[in-house]
């Protein structure tokens, strides 16, 4: 049984350039039937959480910076 495989993959590695091509386009094919597209209600559900986010890690690292800036102006 290992054999059998191990034939078929060098059978697949042996091939034309053309039927390497073609297989990989039938592999490709079977990967773009699995994407799932959000809907429209979950795309602004999640550009929603996304702005959220980015505004709380820039509030975030505006107040550690001013906390900084201020420890340092009293090491002086």
């Amino acid at each position: 049984m290992a054999k059998t495989k191990q034939n078929k993959k060098e059978k697949r590695e042996k091939g034309s350039l053309l039927s390497r091509l073609a297989t990989w386009f039938v592999g490709l094919k079977k990967e773009f039937k699995r994407i799932h597209f959000p809907s429209k209600k979950e795309m602004v559900k999640y550009s929603f959480a996304t702005i959220i986010f980015i505004v709380f890690f820039a509030l975030f690292f505006y107040a550690i910076d001013v906390l900084f800036a201020l420890l340092q102006s009293l090491g002086r």
